[in-house]
């Protein structure tokens, strides 16, 4: 599931594989107005992208913001192009990580993660939006119990808690939230 990254003080980590505890994300749970961008429009966040070859070394440092990284899903990810980030000033500053399970439909979100210095400005709300407008089914992601700021983000998009996954993490248990 995504990164749990975007989880605000503390580092929550979401994994992109279900059963691999996922890693938390970094999520701006703001208070904005899911429909809404940042600059108060309705639709895509134009911060956000397809992740580029280029874009390899500075998404791999965001990596390490991650409760449990798994190195070799990212690695996977960008050889087949899936990730998506958010940008400040032509510097990436967030990064999502979708996988597609080959028999199933949907996608599970493996890794969010948006920078320290860059959270609570709508990027990961950005990220997962267009996860989710790119969605061909339900979408999944796990949280840590503890994230607070990413439940109330995955919340508010309509992301409803499924499963508790006992000690999926090193430090306790994850959440399993699916959206459709």
């Amino acid at each position: 599931m995504a990164g749990e990254n975007a989880s605000g003080p503390g580092r929550d980590g979401h994994d992109g594989d279900p059963d691999s505890g996922e890693r938390d994300r970094d999520p701006d749970a703001d208070g904005r107005d899911a429909d809404r961008e940042p600059d108060g429009r309705d639709g895509p966040d134009p911060r956000v992208r397809p992740g580029r070859t280029a874009d390899a070394d500075r998404i791999r440092e965001l990596q390490s913001h991650l409760r449990q990284p798994s190195p070799d899903l990212l690695e996977y990810g960008l050889a087949v192009g899936a990730a998506r980030v958010s940008v400040a000033d032509g510097r990436v500053v967030g990064y999502l990580l979708p996988v597609d399970a080959p028999n199933r439909p949907g996608v599970h979100l493996a890794e969010l993660v948006v920078a320290p210095a860059f959270r609570r400005e709508g990027r990961a709300r950005g990220l997962l939006r267009a996860a989710i407008a790119d969605a061909d089914g339900p979408v999944t992601l796990q949280a840590h119990p503890d994230n607070d700021a990413a439940l109330a983000l995955y919340d508010s998009l309509g992301f409803e808690v499924v499963e508790r996954r006992p000690d999926a993490y090193a430090d306790g248990d994850a959440l399993v939230l699916r959206l459709g």
